[in-house]
């Protein structure tokens, strides 16, 4: 169903129910961003030691990505560094924003296996590409 909204109404003032919608639309996608025949691999990439191969890794993982998923974390990651400029009023950070949406953005097909540490290496992942985002996009 075509829903139209009414970005003037006054419910969007808030920005907690719009960054809300946005983390909503994004974890109810039929796959994450990251798509699940992703996920070991961004896995493996930031686990790994050198930073180099590490960071070489990730953006040939993020460049391998299907257009319709590359081009929408490109437009989300610029949108999510410019909330970071701001970090000093928005108190998001980095570190902030990566714990927001690492679950969100990059899961694995089934809930099993060791959900913490996952949640560690999730959010890496989400840190590691906006701390580089020039170099990856």
């Amino acid at each position: 169903a075509d829903e139209q909204l009414d970005l003037d109404d006054g419910r969007w003032e808030d920005i907690h129910v719009v960054t809300g919608a946005l983390k909503l639309f994004l974890r109810e996608l039929p796959e994450p961003l990251i798509p699940f025949s992703h996920f070991e691999q961004f896995i493996a990439a930031i686990k790994m030691q050198d930073p180099a191969r590490r960071g070489w890794c990730i953006r040939e993982l993020v460049s391998s990505l299907p257009p319709a998923h590359h081009d929408t974390m490109k437009v989300l990651f610029h949108h999510l560094c410019r909330v970071i400029e701001y970090k000093e009023e928005n108190r998001m950070s980095v570190q902030s924003i990566a714990i927001v949406f690492g679950p969100t953005l990059l899961r694995p097909a089934s809930e099993e296996g060791n959900m913490a540490m996952h949640m560690v290496f999730q959010n890496q992942v989400v840190e590691h590409i906006l701390n580089q985002y020039s170099y990856i996009f």
